[in-house]
């Protein structure tokens, strides 16, 4: 097989960089004191390194006016890009009118670490329902996306950033694997085609059987589970992975698959997140992108396939990935097997489907899924997860 020495090309033609060099560290580490300070919540640390390591390509910093209002109302760049969410920097009215447009600002973490810097080319005031009808469809302050908006401040900071240094994760060092690394690895694998799963659930036989009808199709599958902030309810990343380790181990071929974690936060916006997640997907190097039942979706905001619906709002290859549209999998009884209405001629009497509601309600009594919801092995983790 021939390989290509690059891969896909990201999202604008370019992996952005955004990590300070050992002179420039040192350069910001020197006027630490002097700098005004904007402190970062957990979701815009987590923005601040997407857009560093390259996960945001082509963006290099916060969205100035220009680009975030086509983004809100076009999903486009300014210049006519694909882009479906806005990522900026909200901050209060105290926190932003003593910064000067044109000068350098501290970005502190949660903690008031000194984790970055932004060039402050603009500030400006924003509109928070107009943003939140048109990104999430909705202005309810019960959908945890909307509420974060209505909760930040009023005035949107702009400009590029860098990030001082990648430290490695907290909880999983080992599958930090960054854009620039990712692609290095699909290319030593000889991968050409590579699909992305996206997901912020444990892993289940539904998910299971998705991933593997498209890896039948592709070289390799991109297990990307996301490990930003997410709902309280969410089940924590540390069980997820454990989750996904335990497939890997057992289900999975292990020279097909690799497993890495998305640092992002969930935003919970739905269609645009469907989109916002593929456009990430192809900056990590994937050709191909899984789209499920109601992805990055929360309560019943979205249509069951809005998400795959609005793939097609876009010309064909104008986003520079392909959508691998699935119905929602379940156990067929008829069959023994995992089927879709695709494939299945089974009745509703012969599907076990289990929400993930009705999971975490089984755990909590401390009684098991079945096998044809989910492996043994991972429902035991749950389990014990559960009663910690």
């Amino acid at each position: 097989m021939t390989t290509h020495t690059e891969g896909i090309a990201p999202h604008g033609g370019h992996l952005v960089q955004r990590i300070a060099s050992d002179a420039e560290r040192q350069e910001f580490l020197a006027q630490a004191e002097q700098l005004p300070r904007v402190p970062l919540d957990e979701r815009a640390f987590s923005d601040l390194v997407m857009i560093a390591i390259g996960g945001f390509s082509p963006l290099i910093g916060f969205l100035e006016q220009s680009d975030y209002e086509p983004v809100v109302t076009e999903m486009r760049l300014a210049n006519g890009l694909p882009w479906a969410i806005p990522v900026t920097l909200s901050v209060s009215e105290e926190i932003a009118a003593p910064l000067q447009e044109g000068s350098w600002v501290r970005l502190d973490d949660s903690t008031g670490r000194f984790v970055g810097v932004l060039e402050l080319t603009q500030k400006y005031r924003y509109n928070k329902a107009h943003e939140v009808t048109n990104v999430y469809r909705t202005d309810e302050t019960k959908h945890p996306g909307v509420k974060v908006v209505y909760d930040q401040g009023a005035i949107n900071l702009a400009g590029p950033v860098w990030l001082l240094e990648r430290d490695p994760h907290p909880l999983f060092p080992k599958y930090q694997i960054d854009p620039a690394a990712s692609r290095h690895l699909f290319v030593e694998r000889g991968w050409q085609t590579v699909v992305g799963f996206q997901t912020r659930n444990p892993i289940h036989r539904a998910h299971e059987y998705i991933q593997k009808c498209a890896l039948e199709t592709v070289d390799g599958l991109f297990l990307h589970p996301l490990v930003g902030a997410t709902k309280s309810d969410d089940i924590p990343a540390d069980v997820r992975m454990r989750c996904y380790e335990i497939m890997m181990a057992h289900y999975f071929p292990q020279d097909r698959v690799i497993l890495a974690i998305n640092p992002s936060a969930m935003r919970y916006a739905g269609p645009r997140e469907a989109i916002f997640h593929a456009l990430v997907r192809k900056n990590y190097g994937c050709t191909h992108f899984i789209v499920g039942r109601d992805h990055a979706g929360v309560g019943d905001y979205y249509g069951t396939y809005d998400a795959q619906h609005i793939f097609d709002e876009f010309a064909p290859g104008e986003l520079g990935i392909l959508p691998m549209k699935f119905e929602h999998a379940f156990y067929c009884k008829r069959t023994g097997q995992m089927a879709t209405t695709k494939t299945s001629p089974s009745g509703p009497e012969d599907r076990l489907h289990l929400s993930g509601t009705k999971v975490r309600e089984m755990l909590r009594r401390g009684e098991l899924p079945p096998p044809e919801f989910s492996r043994p092995e991972v429902a035991a983790e749950l389990a014990k997860a559960m009663h910690q």
